[in-house]
């Protein structure tokens, strides 16, 4: 598993988080997806690395553009993980 932060400039409100994820569903091979508008970024989880190329093209219709990006390995946290 992998988690890509990706940096986005654009994002105002929950309706911008809710576009920005539904962009990446649907481009995307992704496990869960989380953005904030507070904190300028959205947060993918995946099976497979994801390039900063993949996802600037997953979200070049949406008006939103990717200012930082950087992908590395997640291992989920659970009760067995501590």
């Amino acid at each position: 598993m992998f988690k890509t932060t990706v940096k986005i400039d654009g994002m105002m409100c929950g309706m911008c988080e809710a576009h920005i994820n539904e962009a990446i569903r649907k481009k995307l091979e992704v496990k869960k997806v989380t953005s904030s508008h507070k904190k300028g970024e959205t947060v993918i989880i995946s099976k497979s690395v994801l390039t900063r190329e993949e996802t600037e093209a997953a979200l070049a219709d949406s008006g939103y553009k990717v200012t930082g990006f950087m992908c590395e390995p997640y291992e989920k946290k659970g009760l067995f993980g501590r």
